[in-house]
């Protein structure tokens, strides 16, 4: 569990939980889901004494769910969001191992799952993590996974500015003015890396969309593209879920008096100023989710329009090759006839004794056979594509 204590300006670490909150400041507290339970009656006394109110069950049970969707709900006092971050390589890495371990020792083959893992397409390794945000007044709880770059970004950020020698005054405009502009900045951090996610899953589904147009393409990757489809779609389902939880949180922020609602003595006055930079900030990170939504329907929309055309063209094809056949069975039909016709087994039979008539007979047909082959190739019958 880690506890930083902003103030105007200027942000420290602390080792104890503090009683009360500073007067020009607010405190944030994130600690890993993997000891939530164990720092949990911590978090209840800091929310009763800085926040105003303890943590409900429900929403305790919320923030230490590694599967719950993104999801808003509030209470008179705080306000609780989830939201669903990008995995990260290592993170994905590290649960094909945990996995590949149990499968090992179950006998399933787990160095193979890694192997397997390591090398699928980008579309394919698509995975999520829950962030789970207890916003009060001038406190902010929140409950990451292991190692979450959202919860230190911010913080390395601001020292690399100021070890880089920054002025205080591009110092002080890094640093949130409240519980609420953290998260706001945390998520679209969260966002953003959606957004980064876009060029790599471009690239990837223009390598496939080349790959099924080809002329002569034998694509029999098929069961990788239908994964990809479904990861595709349940990337969208999951920026809807994170667009629903944090427009509905853009609608309480615009309802919030000027006056934050707290039992504490200390209640902070949030200027117009202030909340209109809150309320421009939200609607920047709904806009990039919108931003992520558009272009996954635009991946999908790609990725179908890519099977149907490998579907046309390969229906053209045997179009092509159906004509073809069908303009030499054609050809051959009164070769046959004729054949057929001197066939036949009878005494006496028109020219079959005359020593000319085999001559004859080759003669017409050879010219029939080059007439309906002239025919058919003046009307691209015969040829490779027709018109």
């Amino acid at each position: 569990m880690q506890i930083v204590i902003f103030t105007q300006g200027s942000l420290q670490f602390a080792d104890q939980l503090p009683s009360i909150a500073p007067s020009d400041g607010f405190v944030w507290v994130f600690t890993d889901r993997e000891t939530v339970q164990t720092d949990f009656p911590s978090l209840q006394t800091l929310a009763q004494q800085v926040g105003g109110s303890t943590l409900l069950d429900l929403h305790y049970q919320d923030l230490a769910s590694a599967v719950h969707p993104s999801h808003y709900d509030y209470t008179s006092v705080y306000d609780l969001i989830i939201f669903r971050r990008l995995a990260t390589q290592l993170e994905m890495q590290a649960e094909a191992e945990y996995e590949a371990a149990i499968e090992a020792y179950h006998g399933q083959g787990g160095k193979r799952r890694i192997k397997a893992i390591n090398t699928l397409p980008s579309l394919s390794r698509i995975s999520s993590k829950a962030v789970g945000f207890a916003v009060f007044d001038r406190l902010l709880i929140s409950v990451h996974p292991r190692n979450c770059y959202a919860a230190k970004s911010f913080i390395q950020r601001f020292l690399a500015d100021a070890s880089a020698g920054l002025d205080a005054a591009n110092a002080r405009s890094r640093i949130p003015t409240s519980p609420v502009d953290l998260v706001l900045r945390m998520v679209n951090a969260m966002v953003d890396s959606y957004l980064d996610l876009r060029k790599e899953l471009t690239v990837q589904l223009d390598n496939w969309q080349t790959e099924l147009l080809k002329p002569h393409s034998r694509f029999n990757n098929w069961s990788a593209l239908t994964g990809i489809r479904s990861q595709l779609h349940t990337l969208e389902d999951l920026c809807e879920e994170q667009h629903d939880a944090m427009q509905e949180w853009l609608d309480t922020l615009r309802e919030q008096p000027l006056i934050a609602n707290s039992v504490s003595s200390t209640s902070p006055v949030i200027s117009q100023a202030e909340h209109d930079a809150l309320i421009a900030r939200a609607r920047d990170v709904i806009e990039h989710i919108d931003r992520v939504v558009h272009h996954v329907r635009r991946l999908e929309q790609s990725a179908e329009s890519a099977i149907q055309i490998y579907f046309g063209a390969q229906g053209n094809r045997t179009n092509d090759i159906m004509r073809t056949l069908t303009a030499l069975t054609a050809i051959f039909l009164p070769l046959n006839l004729i054949t057929g016709f001197f066939g036949m087994n009878f005494e006496t039979f028109p020219l079959i004794h005359d020593k000319n008539a085999l001559w004859w007979t080759m003669g017409v047909m050879v010219l029939i056979a080059i007439t309906m082959g002239v025919v058919f190739w003046r009307k691209r019958y015969l040829a490779r594509t027709g018109r």
